[in-house]
């Protein structure tokens, strides 16, 4: 049927960061609208049901992408430093979005569970103030999916180009 499934891959990967990181946006606000008091950095604020549920979505759909994007580009490695030398553009490019996209994944992930885990029920205490922790990790799941997409092009054109440098055995014809 579909030769050709790398574009698709592209943009479900690319539609789950998005959906990921309005979810993450829109946590923020819904744990805004709730009532708290303030009293220098020292805040009270009760937790959010809906903030709590679209942080949550928000950290499977970062999770799910990043899995997708990481499964279905392949692995790519360089093991030394004059392998790095010796390597194409592409594989380059791939090896370092990758390194980013994880990066990025760590502290997106880590923002949108802290800022979820902050909106929990069993959360009605009184502390430090937690501001834009869903807002930055909504925000990093658009660089998410920039680096991952990313590294799944390159990965893929990398694969491409090592199977075309290889040496191909010769073909014996039948007598």
């Amino acid at each position: 049927m579909v030769k050709n499934t790398g574009f698709l891959i592209c943009l479900l990967i690319v539609a789950m960061d998005v959906v990921a990181g309005i979810m993450g946006i829109e946590a923020e606000i819904a744990q805004n609208k709730v009532k708290h008091v303030k009293a220098w950095v020292f805040e009270c604020r009760e937790p959010s049901r809906e903030a709590f549920g679209l942080g949550l979505a928000a950290c499977v759909l970062l999770a799910l992408a990043h899995a997708v994007g990481n499964w279905m580009g392949g692995c790519v490695w360089i093991r030394s430093r004059e392998d790095l030398n010796r390597v194409t553009a592409n594989k380059q490019l791939a090896v370092a979005s990758l390194i980013f996209s994880w990066i990025i994944l760590a502290v997106a992930f880590l923002m949108l569970i802290m800022g979820t885990l902050y909106n929990s029920k069993s959360r009605r205490s009184c502390g430090l103030a937690h501001h834009r922790l869903l807002l930055i990790g909504g925000v990093l799941c658009f660089f998410h999916g920039l680096f991952t997409v990313t590294y799944f092009v390159s990965a893929k054109a990398a694969r491409i180009e090592d199977r075309s440098a290889r040496p191909q055995p010769p073909r014996q014809e039948p007598a």
